[in-house]
């Protein structure tokens, strides 16, 4: 394996960064809404999900 000196691995680096396209504020501003927006979705179907169960192994636990 080729060993860089510090100062090639810096000048690597910076040249890697160079071509990173970085997002917008309003991609991640939309890319924020979206993923809150998802998260309270899944929230509340597990919440329903759970209610559900629960109130089914409630009634088959009552009648025996």
């Amino acid at each position: 394996m080729a060993k860089t000196n510090p100062l090639q691995f810096v000048q690597q680096v910076r040249g890697e960064v160079a071509k990173v396209v970085w997002p917008t504020r309003r991609e991640v501003v939309l890319t924020t809404i979206m993923v809150f927006i998802m998260a309270a979705l899944t929230a509340t179907f597990f919440s329903l999900v759970d209610l559900g169960i629960r109130t089914g192994l409630a009634a088959v636990l009552t009648a025996f």
